[in-house]
């Protein structure tokens, strides 16, 4: 099986659209993206025991600098960094997780 690569990315005001190093497309919304940040801040970190403790999930919905993406950056060969106009930016969106949001 041939690892998951990224040919080219681009953005446009609403989605990042994705073309893979198997030619296939996937387009995914802003809001889908943030909204599933894999950061720790937004999906939880483990305790000392190993628990995941979960944060109260905040809700974007009026808040349009939360959906404005301002940067890309790649992280070795496995994932993308996303800079949001709010500041936030530490969430790694594998390769894997960008193909399942785009399907």
């Amino acid at each position: 099986m041939t690892a998951l690569s990224i040919s080219q990315h681009f953005t446009s005001p609403t989605e990042l659209s994705i073309v893979w190093s198997d030619n296939t497309e996937s387009y995914i919304d802003y809001v889908k993206l943030r909204n599933n940040c894999p950061c720790a801040k937004c999906e939880g970190e483990p305790d000392v025991l190993g628990r995941v403790v979960k944060p109260i999930k905040t809700d974007f919905t009026n808040v349009t600098a939360v959906y404005d993406l301002q940067g890309i950056e790649f992280m070795g060969g496995y994932a993308l960094k996303l800079k949001w106009r709010d500041g936030h930016n530490t969430g790694l969106y594998s390769f894997d997780l960008l193909r399942k949001l785009g399907n």
